[in-house]
C-alpha cells in the first residue's frame, strides 16, 4: 500500500541545555529562520525530554527551556509562520517513540557514537533514555512526516538512524506510510569552532567563556571575545585554499561569511592580505550588529513568562493537529483497537 504523497515539511529542535552560543544561531537557529521563509512547512522544537537524559536541575530545565524559546523569536522565528513547541507538550512524541524502540535493535543502537561519547566508561551507569533516546529523535521527525531536517554533521547518524526505522516499519508492515527523512546540511558555519581552539567545536561546556559568543552577551562582550581570539601571525589569504591547515583562520572566516550571508570567496577577497588587526574589528562590527538586537529581545520576551508559556501552548495545539491523526493510523497499521466511542 503506498501512502498519498507527502507535504513538504521541516523539522528540527535543540534541547534547552542553556546557554545559546553563537554555534547555535548560527549553525541551526538561523537556518530555521531562512526555512520558514521557503516552500515548507517547518516545526521546530525545544526537546525538553532528551535534556533528562542526563540530569536536570528542575527549575534551570524551566528557564532554559523558556529562554530557548525566547532565543527562537528574537532570532526571526515567527510562531506564525512555524510551529513552535515544546516536546512534552505533545505526548504523541513518546507514543510513537515506544513503538520505533519495537522496530529498532539493539546493534543499531549500540552503533551510536554520541551514547559512546556522552556515557564514556560508565555505560552501564547511563540512564536507559540516553541510550534509547535516538528512538525518540526518529519519532520527533516521523509524527510529522517530516521530509526534510536540517542538521549539522555530528547529527547525521541520527537522521541515518531515523531513516533506517521509517524503511524497516514501511516493510514490516507493507506499507510506506514515514517519509524517508532527507537531512538538509548547508552553509559555511554549520559547525562554528572554539574562539580559543580553531578544532574544537564551540560549546557551552567549555570552561573558559572566552571560546564562545553567547547571544546574551553584550557589544562589549562581544567585542572582547573576538579581540582575544585566537589567530595565526599570517595575512589573510586572498582564496580558500589558502586557509588549508590554519583552522582559527578559517573559523573566523567563516562566522563573518555566515554572518554577512556571504561566500567565503568573497569575504577572502575583500580581506585578503590583511592582518587579523584589520579584520577582528570587521569581524567584531558584524557580530555586535547581528547578536545584540537578539540580545536585547531575549531580554524583553524573558520580562514576560507567561506569554512564552502561551505561545507553546498555541504551538502545541498546532502540532497536535497534525500528529495525531498521524499516531491514529500508526496504531491502527500496528493493529492496536481503536477506542470506542
Amino acid at each position: 500500500m503506498t501512502y498519498p504523497p507527502f507535504t513538504p515539511r521541516v523539522f528540527s529542535g535543540i534541547q534547552p541545555s542553556g546557554g545559546l552560543t553563537l554555534g547555535n544561531y548560527l549553525g541551526a537557529i538561523k537556518r530555521f529562520v531562512n526555512m520558514q521563509n521557503a516552500d515548507f512547512e517547518t516545526i521546530y522544537c525545544i526537546v525538553d525530554l532528551h535534556a533528562i537524559t542526563v540530569w536536570q536541575n528542575p527549575k534551570e530545565l524551566t528557564h532554559n527551556t523558556r529562554e530557548l524559546c525566547a532565543g527562537f523569536i528574537a532570532s526571526g522565528l515567527d510562531p506564525k509562520k512555524s510551529i513552535l513547541i515544546n516536546q512534552s507538550h505533545v505526548p504523541e512524541h513518546t507514543q510513537l517513540a515506544w513503538v520505533f524502540n519495537c522496530i529498532a535493535r539493539v546493534g543499531w543502537m549500540q552503533r551510536m557514537t554520541q551514547f559512546k561519547d556522552k556515557a564514556g566508561k560508565n555505560a552501564q551507569k547511563a540512564s536507559l533514555g540516553l541510550f534509547c533516546y535516538p528512538a525518540l529523535m526518529a519519532a520527533d521527525i516521523l509524527i510529522y512526516h517530516a521530509t526534510h531536517v536540517p542538521v549539522g554533521e555530528d547529527q547525521k547518524q541520527h537522521l541515518e538512524l531515523t531513516r533506517d526505522i521509517a524503511i524497516k516499519f514501511n516493510h514490516d508492515y507493507k506499507i510506506d506510510f514515514f517519509p524517508i527523512t532527507e537531512p538538509v546540511i548547508e552553509g559555511t558555519a554549520t559547525k562554528v569552532m572554539s574562539l580559543r581552539d580553531g578544532t574544537k567545536k564551540m560549546s557551552k561546556s567549555d570552561p573558559s567563556d572566552l571560546s564562545r559568543i553567547n547571544l546574551t552577551d553584550d557589544a562589549e562582550t562581544i567585542a572582547k571575545k573576538i579581540r582575544k581570539a585566537k589567530t595565526d601571525s599570517d595575512a589573510l589569504p586572498s582564496e580558500p585554499a589558502g586557509m588549508k591547515d590554519r583552522p582559527e583562520a578559517q573559523n573566523l572566516v567563516n562566522i563573518y561569511s555566515a554572518l554577512s550571508d556571504q561566500p567565503v570567496e568573497t569575504v577572502l577577497r575583500d580581506f585578503g592580505g590583511r592582518q587579523f588587526s584589520d579584520f577582528k574589528p570587521a569581524l567584531s562590527e558584524l557580530a555586535v550588529s547581528v547578536i545584540s538586537p537578539i540580545s536585547k529581545e531575549m531580554t524583553n520576551l524573558m520580562s514576560d513568562s507567561a506569554e512564552i508559556d502561551r505561545i507553546l501552548t498555541y504551538g502545541a495545539e498546532q502540532a497536535r493537529e497534525i500528529t495525531e491523526p498521524i499516531m491514529k493510523k500508526t496504531y491502527e497499521i500496528t493493529g492496536m483497537i481503536a477506542r470506542a466511542r
